[in-house]
């Protein structure tokens, strides 16, 4: 690949090798390798890590490799290796705790309502770790509460996303004037701009629980997680004079 660093680079290929990997096991993969929620006994401790190299389909995968490959050597170049590869891992990980946390609390407050109902919290987490539901329990939240509740227990996180976005908020804060040239904008807008953009339009799907192009699936708190950590970083780094050299 023409410019592109070593760390991007490599970061590439092992996201590449990952998603043809998972074509080849299959379900196995996932199982093992997607995020799953804490309570869920498919959760093991590696999973906030291995789920940032998991991607749910070609686009998936093609979107987030071309950002990484569109930002993140413009970092590598100005950091090092080093420190761009614990700013991508940090930011990663700062996505699935944002995501975890906020999916934590929602889905607390819908046991909370079957127990106030003469369920025990044990009792619910055994069903769905059975892989069941009890019919009464869409009686009593509305529609939309159960249905977050359930794809929260069952469902899975992948995607370098929450990294993504963590780059692409360094890539703002280092560049705030690069003119960002979008196929479906037709003009040239700075950095600076889009980027908070991006963000507030990610907060605002996650909080209503709309998606631009209809479709669900996307964990758009991870997003604003991983640019969260990206700036909260960056602030820091610069805040403190962050000497490069201790990473070479």
């Amino acid at each position: 690949m023409r410019n592109v660093t070593e760390t991007v680079k490599q970061l590439i290929i092992v996201n590449i090798l990952f998603f043809i990997g998972t074509l080849a096991v299959g379900d196995v993969a996932y199982k093992m390798l997607a995020m799953y929620f804490p309570e869920n006994n498919s959760f093991q401790y590696w999973q906030p890590i291995s789920h940032m190299f998991m991607h749910g389909g070609f686009m998936h995968i093609f979107f987030n490799m071309f950002a990484l490959y569109s930002f993140g050597s413009a970092l590598e170049q100005v950091w090092g290796s080093k420190k761009f590869l614990f700013f991508y891992i940090s930011c990663g990980l700062g996505a699935a705790l944002v995501h975890t946390g906020i999916n934590y609390y929602s889905f607390n407050e819908a046991v909370n309502t079957l127990m106030a109902n003469g369920f025990t919290k044990a009792e619910i987490l055994q069903t769905l770790n059975d892989g069941k539901v009890n019919t009464i329990w869409e009686t009593l939240m509305p529609a939309s509460e159960y249905q977050e509740f359930i794809s929260t227990f069952l469902g899975t996180v992948v995607g370098a996303s929450g990294a993504i976005y963590g780059v692409i908020v360094a890539f703002a804060f280092m560049f705030p004037d690069a003119e960002l040239a979008l196929m479906f904008i037709p003009v040239p807008i700075k950095a600076k701009y889009f980027v908070p953009g991006l963000v507030l339009v990610d907060l605002y799907l996650g909080i209503s629980g709309q998606s631009i192009f209809g479709g669900g699936g996307i964990a758009h708190f991870a997003h604003v997680g991983g640019a969260l950590f990206g700036f909260l970083i960056m602030w820091y780094w610069k805040k403190n004079q962050f000497n490069k050299n201790r990473w070479d």
